[in-house]
């Protein structure tokens, strides 16, 4: 599992609990002023990620408000990039004759370095707010300052385009980092800072200035993702899949011998997993193994059966039965 650490203030009596909140946030991130109107009660809590020198986390806490004063920036500035994907929420963020407003899945982008004002507020009256996001250094992101500070005054779509692959790639490390190993940290965070760095060359129509390696590990992720979203259609392929990226077949073979797999074997792979935790679903115990191998491209019984057993070591019959009643 991936380094992390967590903070909680459901340990804390109910008066103490903003007070350390606000602590840990100047701890965890820079000092600020932050209020908010349940200081009386604040249930809170932050995860965080060490992806290299790269931090995710996320939080879920009441409706506040976190100012960065210019006399704060003097005090100490980590020179970081401070990035925010809502999830449930919404944000306003107030800079020196500028404001912004974010909503659930919207990325925000701020500097330490520069002050600002960010109003975070929940959608019901006595809701939590969750969201996640990232502690980037201001060195790794190879882009023009004056170009990222353009951006921290709006909002890049997160639902879109390079902004959905973005947000969806910080989501899953979020919400399952126990699929990754501990040393995987400092390679996942390359991948994110290229894909933040994808992200933002598009919105400034930048994109030559990506290094070809940051554009090739770009490409394999949204190739992956295309993958994921096609794992239904029983004709993927690498073909389909080359075409759809404008490149040639034999540039894409190339892309995942690289990445130590192939294309074939990465479909094989994502498809048995779905199909994997599906046998495992209680509420799909009533489903046709047939179908449930049909819904993620095995349209062959024989196929998917040998693959299976190939995959895991049993019929899937035999997976399902075992799993769902603890043989």
């Amino acid at each position: 599992m991936l380094l992390d650490t967590e903070f909680r203030t459901d340990g804390l009596s109910p008066e103490e609990r903003f007070d350390c909140w606000r602590e840990h946030l100047s701890r965890s991130y820079a000092p600020a002023d932050i209020i908010s109107d349940h200081r009386a009660d604040f249930p809170a809590v932050q995860r965080m990620l060490a992806l290299g020198p790269v931090r995710l986390w996320t939080t879920e806490h009441p409706s506040m408000t976190l100012h960065r004063t210019p006399k704060l920036i003097r005090r100490s500035d980590p020179e970081l990039y401070h990035l925010s994907l809502p999830l449930r929420g919404t944000m306003r963020v107030v800079r020196p004759g500028h404001e912004a407003f974010f909503g659930a899945y919207d990325i925000a982008l701020r500097d330490t370095s520069r002050p600002y004002r960010m109003e975070i507020a929940s959608d019901r009256p006595h809701g939590q707010v969750l969201g996640t996001g990232l502690l980037v250094p201001k060195k790794l992101l190879p882009l023009p300052e004056e170009g990222i500070n353009r951006l921290s005054r709006r909002r890049i779509p997160g639902q879109e385009g390079m902004g959905a692959l973005f947000s969806q790639l910080i989501t899953r490390l979020a919400l399952d980092p126990g699929s990754f190993r501990p040393d995987d940290g400092p390679r996942l965070g390359t991948v994110v800072v290229d894909m933040l760095c994808a992200v933002l060359a598009s919105a400034l129509e930048a994109e030559d200035s990506l290094s070809p390696e940051a554009r090739r590990r770009t490409l394999v992720l949204r190739i992956q993702q295309f993958i994921q979203q096609h794992l239904h259609d029983p004709q993927l392929s690498p073909p389909v899949i080359a075409a759809a990226h404008h490149i040639s077949t034999s540039y894409l073979h190339r892309l995942f011998q690289e990445e130590g797999t192939t294309v074939g074997a990465r479909i094989r792979h994502e498809r048995l997993e779905h199909i994997r935790r599906d046998l495992a679903n209680p509420s799909l115990r009533s489903s046709p193994l047939h179908a449930i191998a049909n819904r993620w491209g095995f349209p062959r019984a024989a196929d998917f059966s040998r693959a299976f057993r190939a995959a895991y070591g049993m019929p899937p019959k035999d997976y399902r039965h075992q799993t769902l009643n603890g043989d």
